[in-house]
């Protein structure tokens, strides 16, 4: 059972409902006035829970566009190397772009996918995470909507993985110290 992978939880469900429902809020009223719409470019695979809760709370005509880069493969609790799995697709020119991500730690994937999206002549390009860890994310790399802070810890759950497992844990959670190898 998951339950029993985990020393503790960090973020419950519930707090994470309510924090989507006002980033959403946040992100409606910052694209309320634009023409054409938002076009949100989720980096996969991390991102798609929060992705799926955050799209069903906005209220706005959108379109999806989707880019996957891996930078913690298997069981990896570091970042290294990245991998663009899925180039961008979905055409994101002259369109107002949301990249939507599950945490800023080392910042080289949302810099990475900033600079893709840009390079492809978006209007405008915001980034919005759900999880932030202020100790490691790079001033360089800016993120406008932020759902929580976090202690420099290696977390699960609502989307995140170790080892590919772990994504369906409904809270954010911390592993025991002896299950991370």
């Amino acid at each position: 059972m998951i339950n029993d992978d985990l020393d503790r939880i960090l973020i419950d469900r519930g707090a994470i409902a309510e924090r989507v429902r006002a980033l959403a809020g946040e992100v409606a009223a910052t694209y309320a006035d634009q023409p054409g719409g938002l076009t949100l470019v989720p980096v996969l695979s991390g991102s798609i829970i929060f992705l799926a809760d955050l799209i069903r709370e906005l209220p706005l005509r959108m379109k999806v566009a989707l880019v996957h880069v891996s930078t913690y493969p298997g069981s990896a609790t570091t970042p290294q190397t990245q991998r663009v799995v899925l180039e961008l697709s979905g055409d994101v020119k002259d369109r107002n772009v949301l990249i939507v991500d599950d945490i800023l730690d080392s910042g080289k994937t949302l810099r990475r996918v900033q600079a893709m999206v840009r390079e492809r002549g978006a209007r405008s390009v915001r980034s919005i995470v759900l999880l932030r860890k202020p100790s490691k994310a790079p001033a360089d790399v800016p993120v406008e909507f932020v759902g929580f802070d976090v202690e420099d810890l290696f977390v699960v759950g609502y989307g995140l993985d170790y080892d590919d497992l772990y994504r369906n844990y409904p809270h954010v959670g911390v592993l025991k110290p002896g299950l991370i190898r």
